[in-house]
């Protein structure tokens, strides 16, 4: 079967979970009222289901390709990719002052969701665009803004975020790019590796944003700015000039999303590259990680796609698939298998929980930046700022292994390219890597989440947790294990309280070598938060209509998770607790083979 949006969920969880209701009544958002959510995802599925999906495996198969300076998209890209802007997908979140629809980041991420889980490739494009016309409509000056904003909104031109060297990595301190002032622009110079959609035939400029030092600057992370540098050239009359100093130099082989062009980008290798700085001088970095914010939420949002693209593929092979016997005779189909129920199980109920997740971090952005009150919009940025490295790192780590699942329930099919499945696990893969491997983000759960406020805000959430386990508490209606539901919100609270008060109080190395556990534990238990919420709303849905096949499937959902997914959090903890001497112990010459 082909790939379906999950409409009816992404309507669940925004209209019961996320708060919806209350975003729509803040300023700028009064038309996201929920029958006019209802349609605009309605026609985002139309577009996710047609245009998008039928593109994915034929992209994987031929990729962008590469000569003489040129990438040239794979078969369909350029039409799919000029219906996307034409239909004014391309950033739905931007503000109507600059031409976009002005819907939530929390809208926004279902459309995204879909999107990328049609095709996770091909919108690429479109998330770095979204994280640049942020940059830009946050720290660009208005005359910059008015140059580059326009055509960015609408998709004409695409944007690219140019931050790491090739001796560089993730260390941002050590890159070696030079801006050197002439008159009103600046000259730019040095490499960049692993740039995603560098270089491309889709639109008719490339609008880079490019990290590089000034003459003098500061060493380390305090001496880089941030550049404007397009492809072409733009006339005062907004027209398209000369091309300017850069070029893609080679694209990479890659393991999965071979339709994406990962570019190694050259500026000024003859007379400089003209760019234009991005607010003040030695701030890039700071500018640069809006962009970035965006980025890993985008990210994450990509995990919960492609998870649902793996599980859904998934799904329809053991519906079909006729093989050996079931407990209860021969089976009709390979789900008459226990086991192969329980590895759906965990691809399903791990999906619909980072989707939750992953639409509240979205809906915590929403409020930081709408809500009437400073205090509360303080509190809702410190919640965004918190959850954007779980859902980036959780997210993303559950869809390689919800992919690897899909793999093995196709067997040894799976393992052959013509079905399909080793796609979704090739295209997971990368993305527990960029915009920060799993590992920065928990270093940045760790340090500059929990730690520099003295666990504040992971204490917010611990109070919201208990509210939820307390609301489980007085549920009497018959069709649901309240108290196994109260049980693990309250463990959940529990955990992330203890492992909270645990990182405040530590100071040595710990913390460090304890992060990824960390951040996985807050995943588990952040899911388990979002699915008591949920089994609130789908009982309350229940009781008028007692017939609906979703809310019933949700709530064994939520059983299911409770049982199979987050008892794994005590494990987690006891690791956190007793086992990092093991980590810090190790030296290199230990890893040496004899």
């Amino acid at each position: 079967m082909p790939f379906k949006a999950p409409v009816e969920d992404m309507l669940f969880v925004l209209n019961n979970l996320c708060d919806l209701d209350q975003i729509s009544q803040m300023p700028g958002y009064e038309d996201a009222q929920p029958d006019m959510v209802e349609a605009i995802l309605g026609e985002a599925a139309k577009f996710s289901q047609e245009v998008l999906a039928p593109l994915n495996k034929k992209g994987d198969q031929q990729g962008s390709t590469f000569a003489k300076g040129e990438v040239a998209t794979p078969e369909g890209w350029r039409e799919a990719y000029q219906q996307l802007v034409e239909m004014g997908w391309n950033s739905p979140k931007t503000g109507a002052e600059h031409g976009g629809m002005g819907l939530p980041s929390v809208v926004n991420a279902s459309i995204q969701e879909m999107f990328t889980s049609a095709n996770t490739s091909f919108m690429l494009a479109p998330l770095l665009t979204q994280g640049a016309i942020e940059s830009i409509a946050g720290f660009a000056s208005p005359q910059l803004q008015e140059v580059y904003l326009p055509k960015l909104v609408t998709g004409e031109w695409t944007g690219t975020m140019n931050l790491t060297e090739p001796q560089a990595g993730s260390d941002l301190a050590a890159i070696t790019s030079k801006a050197v002032p002439q008159g009103d622009h600046y000259l730019i110079s040095g490499q960049k590796i692993f740039i995603t959609y560098g270089e491309h035939d889709m639109s008719e400029n490339i609008i880079h944003l490019v990290l590089a030092r000034l003459p003098n600057a500061p060493a380390g992370v305090k001496g880089i700015s941030l550049f404007i540098v397009p492809k072409f050239m733009v006339n005062e009359n907004g027209t398209l000039g000369d091309r300017n100093d850069v070029e893609c130099i080679s694209i990479e082989h890659k393991l999965g999303i071979h339709a994406s062009p990962t570019c190694t980008m050259a500026f000024g290798t003859a007379n400089g590259a003209i760019g234009y700085l991005v607010g003040e001088a030695h701030e890039g970095l700071k500018y640069m990680f809006t962009m970035m914010n965006a980025a890993r939420l985008g990210v994450g949002l990509q995990g919960v796609g492609i998870a649902e693209h793996a599980t859904q593929h998934a799904i329809d092979y053991a519906m079909e698939r006729k093989q050996g016997q079931s407990p209860q005779g021969t089976a009709p189909s390979i789900m008459g298998h226990p086991d192969i129920r329980r590895m759906l199980g965990l691809m399903k109920s791990r999906t619909e929980a980072a989707r939750v997740l992953a639409y509240r971090a979205a809906a915590a952005e929403d409020m930081a930046h709408k809500a009437m009150d400073a205090e509360q919009r303080a509190f809702f940025q410190r919640r965004l700022d918190l959850l954007i490295p779980v859902v980036k790192g959780w997210s993303t780590e559950l869809c390689v292994d919800i992919a690897s699942l899909g793999v093995q329930i196709h067997g040894g099919m799976g393992f052959i390219e013509e079905t399909g499945a080793a796609q979704h696990f090739r295209d997971a893969r990368i993305t527990t890597i960029y915009e920060g491997t799993t590992g920065i983000q928990a270093l940045d759960l760790v340090g500059r989440k929990i730690k520099r406020d003295q666990g504040a805000a992971a204490m917010e959430l611990v109070h919201d947790m208990r509210e939820t386990a307390q609301k489980a508490s007085q549920r009497t209606d018959a069709h649901v294990d309240w108290s196994q539901v109260e049980q693990v919100a309250q463990g959940a609270a529990q955990a992330v309280e203890d492992v909270t008060r645990w990182l405040v109080q530590r100071n040595d190395h710990s913390p460090q070598a304890a992060a990824a556990n960390v951040l996985e534990l807050f995943g588990i238990a952040l899911g388990a938060w979002a699915m008591a919420d949920a089994a609130i709303a789908a009982s309350d849905q229940l009781m008028i209509d007692k017939d609906n096949k979703f809310v019933r499937t949700k709530l064994k959902t939520v059983a299911f998770y409770n049982a199979q997914v987050y008892p794994k959090a005590a494990m987690l903890q006891q690791v956190i607790f007793d086992a990092n001497d093991e980590v810090l112990n190790f030296n290199a010459n230990d890893f040496e083979v004899a």
